[in-house]
């Protein structure tokens, strides 16, 4: 065990002895996602760095929480490979820990998978002060609930991160993104439409004018798509997909609250006033609105939706749960953070 790994885990000990509450911090760079939370104190994790173990031929690499995403991504490109969620970094300094933590996925995750989804182990500080192992280095390796992927998304709520393990994918032959013009109605359907075709799409997105669709795997199955998908071939795509991954198009220059609203890829556009962004085939939606939250969840709700307010302030920025989920939530907080010792409020006001 690293001196770094005993060095947090003292930390951790001598908090539940004064009873006083932690905030888990990494490099902050997304620090503005979660609600503010009530700690007093800082658990600086972002020293905890470096890539522990990663062999090409398995697919698996496994790394401090606190290794830069550049550092663990660049890595993988000098052997071909990649993070198939392809994680938004938000910040030069983002970290692993914070990535899964939050659990963000990119463009490519309707088609390839969310970051849960690669999460095979982890090494987890808990709120007892026991550093424990869940997981593995292989997709099955262990019956029972999946404790590695539960940590995705928690915000840090349940534990420290320590370690992860992350299953990673070769980096597509070839890629090419098409771009046609049409209404955001005409988008919907289409994208929908895409769903059941036998193409290599990882990559679909509406941005108010133009859909993009992006094509990726061997020469020959690009050609192919190609050929049969319509629209213009888009200069320099990489860095519209990263621009768009990161929130850097001209779209997020609005000012004001940036919603996130998450629907079925087919639901009609609706009818809430603001400037829309489409991605995820048109499942994960991009708001900038002046209508109150209130009237703006009650719209989404009716299409089966949800919303949570991503830049802006908000006093409660996630979809409310209802009274059994948020038992539940209670009862997994208790189990790993007894002395409700991490992240307090970040996810909700009552955990």
């Amino acid at each position: 065990m690293s001196d770094l790994s005993l060095d947090l885990q003292q930390q951790v000990l001598a908090s539940i002895h004064d009873g006083e509450p932690l905030y888990i911090r990494g490099s902050g760079s997304k620090v503005f996602l979660a609600n503010h939370s009530a700690a007093t104190r800082t658990l600086a994790v972002s020293t905890h760095r470096g890539i522990i173990e990663y062999d090409p031929r398995e697919l698996v690499i496994t790394a401090r929480s606190g290794t830069p995403l550049t550092e663990l991504e660049s890595a993988l490109a000098d052997a071909g490979q990649m993070l198939a969620f392809e994680p938004p970094h938000f910040g030069a300094g983002a970290t692993l820990g914070g990535t899964i933590a939050c659990g963000l996925s990119g463009p490519r995750r309707p088609h390839s998978g969310a970051a849960r989804d690669f999460v095979l182990g982890c090494k987890l500080l808990n709120g007892r002060g026991e550093i424990l192992r869940f997981g593995g280095q292989v997709m099955k390796n262990v019956a029972g609930y999946d404790v590695s992927r539960l940590m995705t998304g928690a915000h840090g709520t349940l534990g420290v991160l320590l370690e992860l393990s992350l299953k990673v994918l070769p980096r597509p032959a070839a890629s090419v993104t098409l771009s046609h013009e049409c209404s955001a109605a005409e988008a919907i359907a289409y994208m929908s439409s895409l769903l059941g075709l036998p193409y290599p799409v990882d990559g679909v997105c509406y941005d108010g004018e133009h859909c993009h669709v992006r094509v990726s795997g061997s020469a020959q199955a690009v050609h192919d798509a190609r050929n049969k998908i319509p629209g213009e071939v888009l200069p320099n795509p990489e860095r519209y997909w990263e621009k768009l991954r990161e929130h850097t198009l001209p779209f997020f220059h609005h000012h004001g609250t940036l919603y996130r609203v998450m629907v079925k890829p087919a639901t009609p556009h609706l009818p809430i006033k603001g400037s829309w962004l489409l991605d995820w085939g048109g499942a994960q939606r991009w708001l900038y609105s002046e209508e109150d939250l209130a009237t703006i969840r009650h719209q989404v709700a009716l299409a089966g939706g949800h919303v949570s307010v991503f830049r802006g302030p908000a006093t409660a920025r996630f979809q409310p749960l209802p009274t059994a989920a948020l038992n539940l939530h209670r009862r997994i907080k208790a189990g790993f953070d007894p002395h409700n010792l991490f992240n307090r409020g970040a996810l909700y006001a009552q955990l």
